[in-house]
Protein backbone atom coordinates (compact mmCIF):
# COMPACT_ATOMS: atom_id res chain seq x y z
CA UNK A 1 0.00 0.00 0.00
CA UNK A 2 1.33 3.43 -0.97
CA UNK A 3 1.13 5.71 2.09
CA UNK A 4 -1.06 8.80 1.88
CA UNK A 5 0.91 10.39 4.73
CA UNK A 6 4.43 9.04 4.91
CA UNK A 7 6.08 9.67 8.28
CA UNK A 8 8.59 6.85 7.87
CA UNK A 9 11.51 9.29 7.53
CA UNK A 10 12.41 12.63 6.01
CA UNK A 11 14.42 10.62 3.47
CA UNK A 12 11.18 9.86 1.60
CA UNK A 13 10.89 13.45 0.39
CA UNK A 14 10.70 13.95 -3.36
CA UNK A 15 12.00 16.90 -5.35
CA UNK A 16 9.45 19.64 -5.86
CA UNK A 17 8.45 20.78 -9.33
CA UNK A 18 10.67 23.85 -9.00
CA UNK A 19 13.59 21.70 -7.86
CA UNK A 20 13.08 19.40 -10.85
CA UNK A 21 13.22 22.39 -13.18
CA UNK A 22 16.47 23.51 -11.58
CA UNK A 23 17.87 20.02 -12.10
CA UNK A 24 16.80 19.85 -15.73
CA UNK A 25 18.37 23.22 -16.47
CA UNK A 26 21.63 22.63 -14.57
CA UNK A 27 24.92 23.43 -16.25
CA UNK A 28 27.15 20.35 -16.04
CA UNK A 29 30.69 19.12 -16.63
CA UNK A 30 33.01 16.37 -15.41
CA UNK A 31 33.08 16.71 -11.62
CA UNK A 32 36.15 14.48 -11.27
CA UNK A 33 38.05 17.05 -13.32
CA UNK A 34 36.43 19.69 -11.06
CA UNK A 35 34.78 21.16 -14.14
CA UNK A 36 31.12 20.77 -13.20
CA UNK A 37 30.04 24.34 -12.39
CA UNK A 38 26.92 23.30 -10.48
CA UNK A 39 28.81 20.83 -8.28
CA UNK A 40 31.43 23.51 -7.67
CA UNK A 41 28.75 26.00 -6.72
CA UNK A 42 27.14 23.59 -4.24
CA UNK A 43 30.51 22.88 -2.66
CA UNK A 44 31.26 26.58 -2.35
CA UNK A 45 27.83 27.26 -0.81
CA UNK A 46 28.30 24.58 1.82
CA UNK A 47 31.87 25.60 2.64
CA UNK A 48 30.67 29.18 3.14
CA UNK A 49 27.64 28.09 5.15
CA UNK A 50 29.79 26.01 7.51
CA UNK A 51 32.74 28.39 7.66
CA UNK A 52 35.19 25.88 6.18
CA UNK A 53 37.84 26.27 3.50
CA UNK A 54 36.53 23.65 1.08
CA UNK A 55 33.87 21.01 0.55
CA UNK A 56 33.22 17.83 -1.45
CA UNK A 57 29.93 16.60 -2.93
CA UNK A 58 29.33 12.91 -2.21
CA UNK A 59 26.47 10.52 -2.97
CA UNK A 60 25.33 10.06 0.64
CA UNK A 61 25.81 11.06 4.25
CA UNK A 62 27.01 7.58 5.11
CA UNK A 63 29.78 8.03 2.54
CA UNK A 64 30.63 11.39 4.13
CA UNK A 65 31.15 9.66 7.46
CA UNK A 66 33.23 6.88 5.94
CA UNK A 67 35.43 9.25 3.93
CA UNK A 68 35.99 11.52 6.93
CA UNK A 69 36.92 8.60 9.17
CA UNK A 70 39.26 7.27 6.49
CA UNK A 71 41.07 10.62 6.31
CA UNK A 72 41.30 10.96 10.08
CA UNK A 73 42.15 7.39 11.09
CA UNK A 74 44.56 4.55 10.45
CA UNK A 75 43.69 0.86 10.90
CA UNK A 76 43.36 0.10 14.59
CA UNK A 77 42.49 3.68 15.57
CA UNK A 78 39.45 4.34 17.72
CA UNK A 79 36.46 6.66 17.23
CA UNK A 80 34.39 7.86 20.20
CA UNK A 81 30.67 8.36 19.54
CA UNK A 82 27.32 7.90 21.22
CA UNK A 83 25.99 4.36 21.59
CA UNK A 84 22.95 5.26 19.44
CA UNK A 85 24.87 7.17 16.74
CA UNK A 86 24.19 6.45 13.08
CA UNK A 87 27.71 5.19 12.17
CA UNK A 88 27.42 2.55 14.89
CA UNK A 89 23.87 1.37 14.20
CA UNK A 90 23.12 1.99 10.54
CA UNK A 91 26.27 2.01 8.40
CA UNK A 92 26.86 -1.74 8.12
CA UNK A 93 30.05 -1.65 10.17
CA UNK A 94 31.67 0.60 7.57
CA UNK A 95 34.39 2.13 9.75
CA UNK A 96 35.60 -1.35 10.73
CA UNK A 97 35.26 -2.88 7.27
CA UNK A 98 36.53 0.00 5.15
CA UNK A 99 38.78 1.99 7.44
CA UNK A 100 39.86 -0.59 10.03
CA UNK A 101 38.76 1.75 12.81
CA UNK A 102 37.12 0.75 16.07
CA UNK A 103 33.92 2.40 17.26
CA UNK A 104 33.79 2.99 21.01
CA UNK A 105 30.29 3.88 22.23
CA UNK A 106 29.62 6.40 24.98
CA UNK A 107 26.33 6.55 26.86
CA UNK A 108 24.23 9.55 27.77
CA UNK A 109 20.66 10.87 27.68
CA UNK A 110 19.13 12.15 24.45
CA UNK A 111 21.99 10.92 22.27
CA UNK A 112 24.60 13.13 23.92
CA UNK A 113 27.70 12.62 26.03
CA UNK A 114 29.85 15.02 28.03
CA UNK A 115 33.30 16.54 27.94
CA UNK A 116 34.18 14.55 31.05
CA UNK A 117 33.30 11.31 29.25
CA UNK A 118 35.59 12.24 26.36
CA UNK A 119 38.49 12.94 28.70
CA UNK A 120 37.90 9.66 30.54
CA UNK A 121 37.55 7.57 27.37
CA UNK A 122 40.67 8.82 25.56
CA UNK A 123 43.31 6.13 25.90
CA UNK A 124 46.92 6.82 26.86
CA UNK A 125 49.39 6.69 23.96
CA UNK A 126 50.84 3.25 24.70
CA UNK A 127 51.74 0.70 22.07
CA UNK A 128 49.42 -2.07 23.26
CA UNK A 129 46.19 -0.01 23.16
CA UNK A 130 44.19 1.36 20.24
CA UNK A 131 44.97 4.98 19.45
CA UNK A 132 41.93 7.10 20.28
CA UNK A 133 41.80 9.42 17.28
CA UNK A 134 38.39 11.03 16.72
CA UNK A 135 35.27 12.10 18.60
CA UNK A 136 32.10 12.11 16.48
CA UNK A 137 28.94 14.11 17.29
CA UNK A 138 25.60 13.51 15.55
CA UNK A 139 23.56 16.70 15.12
CA UNK A 140 20.64 16.23 15.52
CA UNK A 141 20.58 12.96 17.46
CA UNK A 142 18.21 11.02 15.22
CA UNK A 143 17.29 7.87 17.07
CA UNK A 144 16.30 9.66 20.28
CA UNK A 145 13.95 12.07 18.51
CA UNK A 146 15.99 14.66 16.63
CA UNK A 147 17.48 16.13 19.79
CA UNK A 148 19.66 19.22 19.34
CA UNK A 149 23.11 19.31 20.87
CA UNK A 150 23.36 22.76 22.51
CA UNK A 151 26.24 24.86 21.22
CA UNK A 152 27.81 25.07 24.68
CA UNK A 153 27.82 21.26 24.99
CA UNK A 154 29.44 20.92 21.57
CA UNK A 155 32.10 23.46 22.42
CA UNK A 156 32.88 21.74 25.72
CA UNK A 157 33.11 18.28 24.11
CA UNK A 158 35.38 19.54 21.34
CA UNK A 159 37.57 21.46 23.79
CA UNK A 160 37.99 18.27 25.84
CA UNK A 161 38.86 16.38 22.66
CA UNK A 162 41.54 18.92 21.78
CA UNK A 163 43.01 18.69 25.27
CA UNK A 164 43.57 14.95 24.83
CA UNK A 165 44.78 15.22 21.23
CA UNK A 166 41.67 14.11 19.35
CA UNK A 167 40.18 15.25 16.06
CA UNK A 168 36.52 16.28 15.94
CA UNK A 169 33.92 15.17 13.37
CA UNK A 170 30.27 16.18 13.06
CA UNK A 171 27.73 13.87 11.47
CA UNK A 172 25.49 16.76 10.44
CA UNK A 173 22.75 14.85 8.67
CA UNK A 174 20.13 17.15 10.23
CA UNK A 175 22.41 20.01 11.25
CA UNK A 176 20.16 22.55 9.53
CA UNK A 177 17.21 21.37 11.62
CA UNK A 178 19.27 22.26 14.67
CA UNK A 179 20.17 25.62 13.13
CA UNK A 180 16.52 26.51 12.54
CA UNK A 181 15.30 25.14 15.87
CA UNK A 182 17.94 26.85 18.01
CA UNK A 183 18.48 30.00 15.91
CA UNK A 184 22.20 29.22 15.97
CA UNK A 185 24.27 29.81 12.79
CA UNK A 186 25.51 26.70 11.05
CA UNK A 187 29.09 27.95 11.14
CA UNK A 188 28.88 28.34 14.93
CA UNK A 189 27.94 24.68 15.31
CA UNK A 190 30.59 23.68 12.75
CA UNK A 191 33.45 25.84 14.03
CA UNK A 192 34.97 23.38 16.56
CA UNK A 193 35.06 20.48 14.07
CA UNK A 194 37.79 19.32 11.71
CA UNK A 195 35.15 17.79 9.44
CA UNK A 196 31.41 18.30 9.12
CA UNK A 197 28.78 17.46 6.55
CA UNK A 198 25.15 18.21 5.76
CA UNK A 199 22.65 16.00 3.97
CA UNK A 200 20.60 17.24 1.04
CA UNK A 201 18.11 14.34 1.08
CA UNK A 202 16.46 14.69 4.48
CA UNK A 203 14.17 17.65 5.18
CA UNK A 204 15.81 19.66 2.40
CA UNK A 205 14.12 17.41 -0.13
CA UNK A 206 16.85 16.71 -2.68
CA UNK A 207 16.91 13.21 -4.20
CA UNK A 208 20.64 12.51 -3.85
CA UNK A 209 23.73 13.67 -2.04
CA UNK A 210 25.51 15.17 0.92
CA UNK A 211 28.42 17.59 1.20
CA UNK A 212 31.48 17.11 3.41
CA UNK A 213 33.50 20.17 4.48
CA UNK A 214 36.78 20.92 6.21
CA UNK A 215 40.19 22.40 5.56
CA UNK A 216 41.65 22.39 2.05
CA UNK A 217 44.12 19.67 3.04
CA UNK A 218 41.34 17.56 4.52
CA UNK A 219 39.23 17.85 1.37
CA UNK A 220 42.18 17.02 -0.88
CA UNK A 221 42.64 13.81 1.10
CA UNK A 222 38.88 13.21 0.99
CA UNK A 223 39.03 13.22 -2.82
CA UNK A 224 41.37 10.22 -2.63
CA UNK A 225 38.94 8.21 -0.52
CA UNK A 226 36.00 9.26 -2.65
CA UNK A 227 37.85 7.64 -5.56
CA UNK A 228 38.67 4.50 -3.55
CA UNK A 229 35.13 4.09 -2.27
CA UNK A 230 33.39 4.50 -5.62
CA UNK A 231 34.95 7.03 -7.92
CA UNK A 232 33.59 9.85 -10.01
CA UNK A 233 29.97 10.85 -10.60
CA UNK A 234 30.83 12.76 -13.81
CA UNK A 235 28.01 15.15 -14.83
CA UNK A 236 26.71 15.31 -11.29
CA UNK A 237 25.49 18.88 -11.63
CA UNK A 238 22.05 17.48 -12.41
CA UNK A 239 21.73 16.24 -8.83
CA UNK A 240 23.91 18.94 -7.27
CA UNK A 241 21.42 21.49 -8.62
CA UNK A 242 18.81 20.00 -6.30
CA UNK A 243 21.12 20.67 -3.37
CA UNK A 244 21.69 24.26 -4.48
CA UNK A 245 17.95 24.78 -4.81
CA UNK A 246 17.33 23.21 -1.39
CA UNK A 247 19.82 25.47 0.35
CA UNK A 248 18.32 28.53 -1.30
CA UNK A 249 14.64 27.67 -0.75
CA UNK A 250 14.07 24.88 1.78
CA UNK A 251 16.03 25.76 4.91
CA UNK A 252 13.72 28.28 6.58
CA UNK A 253 10.69 26.07 5.94
CA UNK A 254 12.16 23.39 8.25
CA UNK A 255 10.43 25.36 11.02
CA UNK A 256 7.10 24.10 9.61
CA UNK A 257 8.23 20.50 10.12
CA UNK A 258 9.23 21.26 13.70
CA UNK A 259 5.88 22.91 14.46
CA UNK A 260 3.97 19.96 13.00
CA UNK A 261 6.03 17.49 15.02
CA UNK A 262 5.25 19.39 18.21
CA UNK A 263 1.54 19.52 17.39
CA UNK A 264 1.55 15.80 16.73
CA UNK A 265 3.35 15.13 20.02
CA UNK A 266 0.82 17.23 21.91
CA UNK A 267 -1.98 15.26 20.27
CA UNK A 268 -0.40 11.95 21.23
CA UNK A 269 -0.28 13.10 24.84
CA UNK A 270 -4.06 12.81 24.97
CA UNK A 271 -4.14 9.17 23.86
CA UNK A 272 -4.30 6.57 26.60
CA UNK A 273 -1.39 4.15 26.83
CA UNK A 274 1.06 6.10 24.66
CA UNK A 275 4.25 7.37 26.29
CA UNK A 276 5.71 10.52 24.76
CA UNK A 277 7.09 13.74 26.22
CA UNK A 278 5.94 16.61 24.00
CA UNK A 279 8.45 18.87 25.73
CA UNK A 280 11.30 16.78 24.34
CA UNK A 281 10.51 17.46 20.67
CA UNK A 282 13.30 19.73 19.45
CA UNK A 283 12.91 19.36 15.71
CA UNK A 284 10.96 17.19 13.23
CA UNK A 285 11.12 13.75 14.86
CA UNK A 286 8.69 12.29 17.40
CA UNK A 287 9.48 9.04 19.20
CA UNK A 288 6.74 7.35 21.23
CA UNK A 289 6.16 4.05 23.00
CA UNK A 290 3.03 1.92 22.64
CA UNK A 291 3.79 -0.64 25.35
CA UNK A 292 1.00 0.71 27.55
CA UNK A 293 -1.57 -0.05 24.85
CA UNK A 294 -0.85 -3.76 24.68
CA UNK A 295 0.25 -3.42 21.05
CA UNK A 296 3.63 -4.05 19.51
CA UNK A 297 5.16 -1.31 17.42
CA UNK A 298 4.68 -3.38 14.28
CA UNK A 299 1.00 -3.96 15.01
CA UNK A 300 0.40 -0.28 15.72
CA UNK A 301 2.09 0.69 12.45
CA UNK A 302 0.19 -1.94 10.45
CA UNK A 303 -3.14 -0.71 11.78
CA UNK A 304 -2.33 2.94 11.13
CA UNK A 305 -1.34 2.21 7.54
CA UNK A 306 -4.33 -0.03 6.83
CA UNK A 307 -6.93 2.30 8.34
CA UNK A 308 -5.73 5.75 7.27
CA UNK A 309 -2.78 5.28 4.92
CA UNK A 310 -0.34 6.73 7.44
CA UNK A 311 3.08 5.09 7.58
CA UNK A 312 5.21 5.19 10.73
CA UNK A 313 8.62 3.57 11.27
CA UNK A 314 9.20 1.02 14.02
CA UNK A 315 12.44 1.30 15.99
CA UNK A 316 11.95 -1.44 18.56
CA UNK A 317 9.41 -3.90 19.95
CA UNK A 318 7.12 -1.10 21.14
CA UNK A 319 8.91 2.05 19.92
CA UNK A 320 7.49 4.03 17.00
CA UNK A 321 8.84 7.07 15.14
CA UNK A 322 7.15 9.80 13.12
CA UNK A 323 9.25 12.18 11.02
CA UNK A 324 7.74 15.35 9.51
CA UNK A 325 9.01 16.79 6.23
CA UNK A 326 8.04 18.86 3.21
CA UNK A 327 5.98 16.08 1.58
CA UNK A 328 3.60 15.76 4.53
CA UNK A 329 0.24 17.25 3.42
CA UNK A 330 -1.23 20.27 5.17
CA UNK A 331 -3.63 18.09 7.14
CA UNK A 332 -0.94 15.48 7.85
CA UNK A 333 -0.89 16.01 11.62
CA UNK A 334 -4.65 15.52 11.92
CA UNK A 335 -4.58 12.45 9.70
CA UNK A 336 -1.66 10.98 11.67
CA UNK A 337 -3.51 11.48 14.95
CA UNK A 338 -6.64 9.91 13.48
CA UNK A 339 -4.53 6.94 12.37
CA UNK A 340 -3.05 6.62 15.86
CA UNK A 341 -6.52 6.66 17.42
CA UNK A 342 -7.73 4.04 14.98
CA UNK A 343 -4.72 1.84 15.66
CA UNK A 344 -5.42 1.96 19.39
CA UNK A 345 -9.10 1.23 18.86
CA UNK A 346 -8.30 -1.82 16.75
Amino acid sequence: MIPLVDLFSDTVTRPTAAMRRAMSEAEVGDEQLREDPTVNRLQELVAELLGKEAALFLPSGTMCNQVAFAVHCRPGDEILLHELAHPLLYEAGGPAAMVGALLRPLSGPRGMFTAEQVRAAARPPVHYMPRTRVVSVEQTANIVGGACWPLARIQAVCQAAREVGLLCHMDGARLLNAVVSSDTPARAFAAPFDSVWIDMTKGLGAPVGAVLAGSRDFIENAWVYKQRFGGAMRQAGIVAAAGVYALEHHVDRLAEDHERARRFARGLAGLRGLAQDAGQVDTNIVIFDVAGTGLTGDRFAERALASHGVRFSVLGPTTVRAVFHLDVPTDGVERALAAARAALAG
